[in-house]
């Protein structure tokens, strides 16, 4: 199975669900929150969790994980800011099937 490599920011609390669930999903969405948005690159990924998880909630962590390439296609790329600031616009509603499609564990690369 070919795979993709994706990041994600993420704070203290929603890596205690991570955590939770053995490292093998992430969270649902809060009903503020109708996007997941993993993002292409560990650079960028780190300058969320340093600059802005980190400042707002005391700890900034990057996760990496891999996702059946097959199934991804199906989202669009997203460049929200310079071309390192690419991410996917995942539904919150696909959310669970999403995390079906993760291939191992999440795992948390840095911390800040």
């Amino acid at each position: 199975m070919n795979t993709i490599t994706l990041y994600r920011p993420v704070g203290p609390a929603e890596l205690k669900l991570i955590e939770a669930s053995g490292f093998k999903e992430f969270p649902p969405r809060l009903p503020e929150q109708p996007i997941f948005y993993p993002v292409l690159n560990e650079e960028y990924a780190t300058q969320i969790a340093r600059d802005w998880n980190a400042t707002r909630d005391g700890a900034g962590y990057v996760t990496r994980f891999e996702v059946s390439a097959d199934f991804v296609r199906r989202y669009q790329v997203q460049t929200v800011g310079s071309s390192v600031h690419q991410e996917l616009w995942v539904p919150a509603e696909d959310l669970s099937e999403f995390n079906r499609h993760i291939v191992g564990l999440i795992e948390v690369i840095a911390s800040f």
